[in-house]
């Protein structure tokens, strides 16, 4: 009865779009859903040209019947215990080489534990784009062994995005490689989200301008430096319609941003592994902030509306979307390394610049000189390699002056004003963290290092001890 390639469970927005995909690209694909009337309705929705690609299956068994052996089995169902639910339903169907690959959005703890106990062979595989991207061409992010990789490789490298003929689609290392890189990419997502919004703040309440002008604004700005998808679709939006009432769209809608949980895992994950991200945890606290309407309301009350008049020219504003963006991508892109070594990864930083090129949220014109940047200079910080130290050089006076403008006029800024924060605390060589571990050491006897060399050295309220160095 096999006459599936791949099998792929869950049609949902994603997994239809995905399911799409692979059959377009020319692998039949088997597909079951646990409503039944989805499954069929989603196989009336294949183009004629490759509809027998296709092939909706009622049950669970019927799926794995008509998948070849070894057989493959994409997962895309919600992260946490759905998935847990599935790979318990689907493994006593399974011979003992078949693989399940999950590429929902998991929480990389939980795929490296599902590496261990899952059953049998498993890949954690980010996917990034959306539901265009996962229809067309997403990026792909691959973890797991090699040889698991090795069997999914030629329909993972054909449905992915290509940036001038290269696939946006590798492996990234083992165990849970992939969902931890796209944990970073969704938090620098949302930091780069919170930024573009800032700025959009300061053109509507500080400069006053109305939606279809601040559309030509980032229009302009997407011809430039900042080309990207996310100041693209922002150009699109700030000059798009609201069908019921004819208003510009932005005007109905609500400020308050959803979350997937992504932003925070990523910010979480940072303080366990002592890797800054600032920008990141200020996006996180943006959109918490941003569900406290009532709050906010009260707060307007009390003290008057924040936000004032205030005129910044649109070239510093630009650049200093351009500092903040490679001030976050840096961190990103520190924190990947960090929980590569950490992990035992050893994640290429290069590769994954090179498969966020195209398909993903966060495609960006600079990816290509990130790309070259961490190639040329591994282990170093993005902020201090040669082209973006020069980028930084000629942008951070823009950031500074941006966000002391806005702060001064009340507008919250704090993804910019992250930025400041973190570029000025890593360009100072000495800093004030001296006098919090003598703090430490005044109330807790937590000594410090001395500039001498020793450690564990207390100051003078210290009681009397014997010196461990002599």
């Amino acid at each position: 009865m096999a006459e599936a390639r791949i099998g792929l469970v869950g049609l949902g927005t994603m997994g239809a779009a995905l399911a799409l995909n692979i059959a377009e690209r020319g692998f039949p694909i088997a597909v079951w859903n646990r409503t039944t009337s989805v499954t069929h309705e989603f196989g009336d929705r294949a183009d004629e040209g490759w509809r027998d690609r296709v092939v909706p299956c009622d049950t669970l068994e019927a799926l794995v019947a008509r998948i070849e052996r070894p057989r493959a089995i994409i997962l895309m169902v919600p992260a946490g215990a759905p998935v847990d639910g599935q790979i318990a339903a689907l493994r006593p169907l399974l011979d003992e080489g078949d693989i399940l690959v999950d590429c929902g959005n998991a929480n990389f703890h939980d795929t490296v534990r599902r590496m261990e106990d899952s059953g049998g062979p498993f890949l954690g595989v980010g996917v990034s784009g959306g539901e265009q991207g996962a229809r067309h061409g997403p990026s792909i992010m691959g973890g797991g062994a090699p040889e698991h990789w090795a069997r999914v490789e030629d329909v993972m490298t054909a449905i992915s995005a290509k940036h001038e003929g290269e696939p946006c689609a590798a492996l990234l290392g083992p165990g849970g490689a992939g969902h931890f890189v796209k944990m970073v990419h969704n938090g620098i997502e949302y930091a780069d989200m919170q930024m573009i919004a800032e700025i959009y703040g300061l053109l509507r309440d500080g400069e006053g301008l109305g939606p279809d002008a601040i559309g030509s604004v980032f229009a302009e700005w997407n011809e430039g430096p900042l080309a990207s998808y996310l100041i693209e679709i922002t150009a699109t939006v700030a000059r798009a319609r609201d069908v019921s009432t004819d208003r510009p769209l932005l005007d109905v809608i609500v400020d308050a941003a959803g979350q997937k949980g992504t932003g925070r895992w990523t910010a979480i994950e940072s303080q366990h592994l002592l890797t800054p991200v600032p920008a990141i945890e200020a996006a996180v606290m943006a959109r918490n902030v941003s569900a406290r309407r009532a709050e906010r309301a009260a707060g307007e009350a009390l003290f008057g509306r924040g936000p004032q008049a205030v005129a910044i020219d649109h070239a510093t504003l630009e650049g200093a979307l351009i500092a903040g963006k490679v001030l976050c991508y840096a961190q990103g892109f520190t924190m990947i390394a960090a929980t590569g070594e950490a992990m035992g990864w050893d994640v290429d930083l290069p590769e994954v610049a090179r498969i966020w090129r195209e398909g993903c949220i966060i495609r960006s014109a600079m990816l290509d000189d990130m790309a070259a940047a961490l190639s040329a200079h591994p282990g170093e910080n993005l902020m201090r390699t040669p082209f973006f130290a020069d980028l930084l050089g000629r942008h951070h006076g823009a950031l500074r002056t941006v966000v002391a403008r806005a702060v001064e006029a009340g507008h919250p800024v704090p993804a910019l004003a992250s930025g400041v924060a973190y570029f000025d605390a890593m360009r100072t060589a000495r800093g004030t963290a001296n006098l919090v571990q003598a703090q430490r050491d005044f109330f807790g006897l937590h000594g410090f290092v001395h500039e001498d060399g020793r450690t564990d050295v207390h100051g003078p309220w210290a009681p009397e001890r014997p010196d461990p160095h002599t």
